[in-house]
Parts: structure tokens; C-alpha cells; sequence
């Protein structure tokens, strides 16, 4: 079970999507094409990998150990130097 608010971690990118409730993350998957690589970590820490089914339904999948409190911290900072990047 997935504990809002969580963030969605895209493999390949520092981007990282807010997602505030369950309603969100429907509403954001409708538009997106996921990686195997892409997983979400809920406000527990704890990561869930991604499953597409054929009827473009998804699934989530708990990983490993809670995410860290510095590895959390890595990647919002990557997330926040990635925007300064484009400005």
C-alpha cells in the first residue's frame, strides 16, 4: 500500500514528480510511458517499482528497504540543481 504524498523517480532523469494523493498519480500515469527503472517512493521511504499491464493499467511493486534519509535527500538535491540547470 502506498502512503501519499509520494514522489515518482523517472530512470534516466533528476526529475522527480510530486504526486499528493492517489488521484494524482492516476493523473499522471494516463499520459506517461514508464521505464522498468522508473519507481515511486512513498512518504515512508519505502520504493515500489512500476508494472504496465497490456491494458495500459499499473501496478506497484515494494523493492528492497526503505529509501534513506540521505539517498532521499541526493536525489531531491540532483532535482533542485537539474532545475537551475534550465533556467
Amino acid at each position: 500500500m502506498i502512503n501519499y504524498p509520494c514522489i515518482f523517480k523517472l530512470y534516466g532523469d533528476d526529475e522527480l514528480i510530486y504526486l499528493s494523493s492517489k488521484d494524482d498519480l492516476s493523473s499522471e500515469f494516463e499520459s506517461l510511458i514508464c521505464h522498468e527503472e522508473d519507481y515511486l517512493i512513498d512518504s515512508t521511504g519505502q520504493a515500489f517499482k512500476v508494472q504496465q499491464d497490456n491494458k495500459d493499467e499499473f501496478s506497484f511493486v515494494k523493492i528492497g528497504t526503505p529509501v534513506s534519509t540521505q539517498t532521499l535527500t541526493e536525489l531531491i538535491q540532483a532535482h533542485e540543481f537539474s532545475k537551475q540547470k534550465c533556467a
